[in-house]
């Protein structure tokens, strides 16, 4: 059965550095970035789901959490289509030292995968930034 997935995704900046993590897509052979975050569970918030996924993945608290749009986005990944609808939040990492390392950590509860500071002008078609529109709304 295919449902839209609601998400709650976390943007801190260190200038034009953005927090994201690389992913890679085997079934299109591409790389790609995305900012830490995940689904959103009944019951809970948008802003709830932040912080949960954020303690979750890498162990930080946020402070500072705002809201700066919802996207809607229809994608091919992983051989498969997706539905989401995305909060996007900007906010700051309450442990100030994540900011002085250009490589934050790996996802805790995943095998391996890369958190670090990417420049907002390094992303485009061949290293794209997801979901779809968030670079357009960052750079607002």
């Amino acid at each position: 059965m295919t449902s839209i997935r609601n998400l709650a995704l976390a943007v801190p900046r260190r200038g034009d550095d953005v927090l994201v993590f690389r992913g890679h897509d085997p079934a299109r052979d591409q790389t790609f970035y995305r900012p830490l975050g995940g689904g959103i569970e009944f019951g809970e918030t948008a802003t709830q789901a932040l912080h949960r996924e954020l303690r979750e993945e890498l162990a930080v608290e946020l402070t500072g959490v705002r809201l700066l749009g919802v996207l809607e986005n229809l994608f091919q990944a992983f051989g498969r289509a997706g539905h989401e609808i995305v909060f996007v939040f900007a906010c700051d990492l309450a442990d100030r030292t994540l900011y002085e390392h250009d490589h934050v950590g790996e996802i805790l509860d995943d095998a391996g995968t890369p958190v670090l500071w990417r420049p907002l002008s390094s992303f485009d078609d061949t290293t794209p930034l997801y979901p779809a529109g968030l670079s357009d709304l960052l750079a607002k």
